[in-house]
């Protein structure tokens, strides 16, 4: 993931995605762009992904936590 992705929110990321679909789908973008938009579109969606996995992985300490089992603290690929 590119250093400019990896400071993405969730939520902008997700945005960004959806606007490159609903432009892909528009049927009036050229090839050459089409293909641009749709490594743009992996790319943003490899960071989605990332910070869905970095929830769930943060959601399943909690809970583990909240169970009477403690773990060290909590890194992403971000933070390494």
């Amino acid at each position: 993931m590119e250093a400019k992705d990896a400071k993405l929110s969730f939520e902008h990321a997700l945005e960004k995605l959806e606007t490159i679909v609903e432009s892909m789908e528009s049927g009036e973008i050229p090839l050459a762009e089409l293909l641009a938009k749709f490594e743009e579109g992996n790319k943003l969606l490899k960071v989605c992904e990332t910070r869905l996995k970095d929830a769930e992985l943060k959601i399943e300490q909690l809970k583990k936590q909240k169970d009477g089992v403690a773990f060290a603290k909590f890194e992403t690929e971000r933070e390494a």
